[in-house]
C-alpha cells in the first residue's frame, strides 16, 4: 500500500512539474515571438489565448514525437469537444450534402415569407476548424439574423489537398441552391460566407457560381479578415502585423502550403518572395501590390520588398497558386465584375488585412458595391472569440453586429 501511495505522490509530483514546464515555456516562447501592439484590443486576454494555444500545439508535439498522435489530429480532437446541446430559437440538424457533411441552423419562428440563406464556410487555416469550433458563431447569425445557416464541414489538409475544400464548399453550395424548397429559403436571398480560410473558399465559390446561369444568382458574399493571395507575402499587413496572434505570417504561409499539396519545405522561399517568377510577379503586380493599398496602412512601418526571381524547382511546386479557385485575388475582370454585392470585414492588427483591401478595390474598380467594415484595435480570428465567456472580446461582438 505504502508502495502504491508513493507512486501515486511520486507521478503527481512529475505531471504538475510538466505542466508547470509546459506554462513557463509557452509563456516564454510568447513573450519571446508575439508582438501586442498598444492598440490592441483588450491584450491580456489575447496574451492568455495565445499562451493556451502554443501549450495545445506543444502537447500535440510531444504526443506525435512519441508515435501517440499527429499534433493536428490532438488539436482537431480538441476543437471537436466542445457540445452545446439544444437551441430553444433554432432546429439544428446534421446532414449530408454530396457527401459533404453539413449542419443547418433553421430559426423556430414562423416567418410571413421566405428565409435568407447563408453558406457558412469555417475558417482554421484549411488545416483545423469544424462545425463545432464555428457552432456558436453560425447560432449567433441564424438568430440574429432570422436565416437559414448551412455550416459546412469541408476536408482538411494535409491529409486532403487543394482543391478538396473548395470542390466540398462548391458542391455542398450547388446541393443546397438546387434544393432550396426544402428548407423554405427565398432563392433570391442566398449568401456565401466564411472567415479566414473560410472567407478564401466563400469567395473562390462566389466567382465560380458568377457565371451560372442555371442556379439562382447569389445575393451577397460575406468575407471575414479573407486569406485571398500567396504571391506575396510581404505587404505592408504582413510586415507591420508578422508576430501579432493570433496568425503569425509564418503561419499563414504554412497554411497556405499545407492545402496547396502538403508540403511546407517550400516555407523560406514563399516568405522571401522567391518562389515565383518576376514576369508571374509583374503580371499580378496591378492587382498584388503595395501601390493600391491606401497610404494611411503604411504609417505603421513599411520596407518596400524587392522582386527576386526563383527556382524552376521551386515555382513547379507551387504554381499553382496562380489559380484563382486557390487565390481569388487573381481572377480576371471578367469574373470579379459579376460578383454579386459584398461585405469585407479586416482588422488593424491582422497579417490579412491588405488581402481584403486589395479584394475591395478589385471589387470596386469593377463597379461591385462593398461595405467594408475595419475593426481598427481587431486581430485575426476576433470574431470566432465574441461570446468565449471570459475571453471574449468587445470588438468581436461589435463586428458580428455588423455582419448580421
Amino acid at each position: 500500500m505504502a508502495v502504491a501511495y508513493t507512486l501515486l505522490v511520486l507521478f503527481l509530483a512529475v505531471f504538475v512539474a510538466g505542466f508547470i514546464l509546459l506554462v513557463m515555456g509557452a509563456i516564454n516562447f510568447h513573450f519571446s515571438n508575439a508582438e501586442i501592439p498598444p492598440g490592441v484590443n483588450q491584450p491580456v486576454k489575447l496574451r492568455i489565448i495565445h499562451i493556451i494555444l502554443i501549450s495545445r500545439a506543444v502537447v500535440g508535439r510531444i504526443l506525435e514525437n512519441i508515435g501517440i498522435c499527429s499534433q493536428v489530429s490532438f488539436v482537431r480532437y480538441l476543437q471537436g469537444r466542445k457540445t452545446l446541446g439544444a437551441d430553444p430559437k433554432l432546429f439544428i440538424k446534421d446532414l449530408c450534402f454530396e457527401k459533404v457533411p453539413v449542419r443547418i441552423y433553421q430559426p423556430k419562428v414562423p416567418s410571413a415569407s421566405q428565409w435568407r440563406g447563408v453558406m457558412f464556410f469555417h475558417g482554421g487555416g484549411w488545416v483545423s476548424g469544424s462545425l463545432e469550433t464555428h457552432e456558436k458563431l453560425c447560432r449567433s447569425i441564424a438568430r440574429e439574423s432570422e436565416s437559414v445557416v448551412v455550416s459546412v464541414g469541408y476536408r482538411l489538409a494535409p491529409e486532403h489537398k487543394y482543391p478538396a475544400a473548395y470542390e466540398d464548399c462548391l458542391n455542398a453550395t450547388i446541393h443546397f441552391m438546387k434544393n432550396i424548397e426544402h428548407y423554405g429559403v427565398d432563392p433570391a436571398r442566398i449568401i456565401i460566407c466564411g472567415d479566414s480560410a473560410g472567407g478564401n473558399l466563400a469567395a473562390a465559390v462566389s466567382q465560380t457560381l458568377a457565371g451560372r446561369s442555371d442556379l439562382p444568382r447569389l445575393r451577397a458574399q460575406i468575407l471575414i479578415y479573407p486569406g485571398l493571395q500567396a504571391l506575396d507575402f510581404n505587404l505592408p499587413s504582413y510586415q507591420q502585423n508578422r508576430g501579432v496572434p493570433l496568425l503569425f505570417r509564418e503561419c499563414a504561409a504554412f497554411f497556405a502550403l499545407q492545402y496547396l499539396n502538403g508540403d511546407a519545405s517550400n516555407l523560406e522561399e514563399v516568405l522571401e518572395g522567391c518562389h515565383m517568377p518576376i514576369d508571374i510577379k509583374l503580371k499580378y503586380r496591378k492587382w498584388v501590390s503595395p501601390d493600391n493599398i491606401p497610404e494611411k496602412f503604411k504609417i505603421r512601418g513599411y520596407k518596400p520588398h524587392v522582386l527576386l526571381d526563383c527556382t524552376t524547382e521551386v515555382y513547379e511546386t507551387v504554381k499553382r497558386f496562380c489559380e484563382p479557385n486557390l487565390c481569388p485575388l487573381l481572377a480576371e475582370d471578367a469574373v470579379i465584375h459579376q460578383l454579386p454585392e459584398s461585405f469585407i470585414l479586416t482588422c488593424e492588427y491582422d497579417v490579412l488585412r491588405d488581402d481584403g483591401l486589395l479584394y475591395k478595390k478589385r471589387l470596386e474598380d469593377n463597379g461591385v458595391r462593398v461595405t467594408w467594415y475595419h475593426l481598427e484595435d481587431g486581430f485575426h480570428g476576433i470574431i470566432s472569440s465574441f461570446n468565449s465567456d471570459w475571453l471574449s472580446f468587445s470588438s468581436g461582438k461589435r463586428g458580428l453586429d455588423n455582419i448580421v
